[in-house]
């Protein structure tokens, strides 16, 4: 599986907004956004920014994907998917990425970010409906319970996130208690608080 190793404070930067890709850090005076409101490289401070139309498309791509985490084939192939299915192609790609497993559990307050909730998922310290599960990507569907195995309740990880987990979505539940989530109902697009336009990239790949 392809990761991507580099700075991921670069990509906010990049993209001129802050992704949350750091978790607690992202919230902090040390966010690379609030110190360094620029895009990396010392060429890039002088240098214009592209206004054209397929510039904003791409931008606003390269944004959601790099707040899922999710690499170019991949997203690719997830934009198809959600062109084949009926509504709206923006919104149905965006359900698609927020419902992954990875996703789910960030949303759920187990983990810190969604990297560290990949992480999580591919040691197999969650099961979906009692069978363990290992796939970041795995689509949950509505009424899945999704819980902290036996063996992995302990993690220091898993407790301090969900010390500091604010505003679960609706679409989702959760029992701190017992460290299970349900996924009640498939989000609508007013349930995903994520700041793109994703017109822009259905436009981009329709050309």
């Amino acid at each position: 599986m392809a990761v991507y190793h580099d700075s991921r404070c670069r990509l906010c930067r990049r993209e001129g907004v802050k992704l949350m890709l750091k978790g607690e850090r992202c919230k902090s005076e040390k966010c690379a956004v609030e110190r360094r409101a620029y895009p990396p490289g010392a060429r890039m401070t002088k240098r214009r920014r592209s206004t054209s139309e397929y510039n904003a498309q791409l931008r606003e791509k390269q944004k959601m994907r790099r707040i899922y985490g999710v690499l170019e084939r991949q997203f690719h192939n997830y934009f198809k998917k959600a062109a084949q299915k009926q509504g709206v192609t923006g919104e149905n790609l965006l359900r698609m990425l927020e419902l992954r497993l990875d996703n789910v559990i960030y949303r759920l307050g187990f983990a810190p970010s969604r990297s560290a909730a990949r992480l999580l998922a591919l040691h197999s310290h969650f099961s979906i409906n009692a069978k363990r599960v290992n796939i970041p990507s795995f689509q949950c569907k509505e009424g899945d319970t999704i819980q902290v195995r036996e063996k992995s309740k302990g993690l220091d990880t898993i407790h301090s996130a969900l010390k500091s987990a604010k505003d679960i979505p609706e679409w989702l539940s959760v029992d701190k208690v017992k460290l299970t989530g349900t996924v009640v109902r498939t989000p609508d697009r007013g349930d995903i608080p994520v700041d793109v336009q994703e017109h822009l990239v259905v436009e981009l790949y329709s050309k």
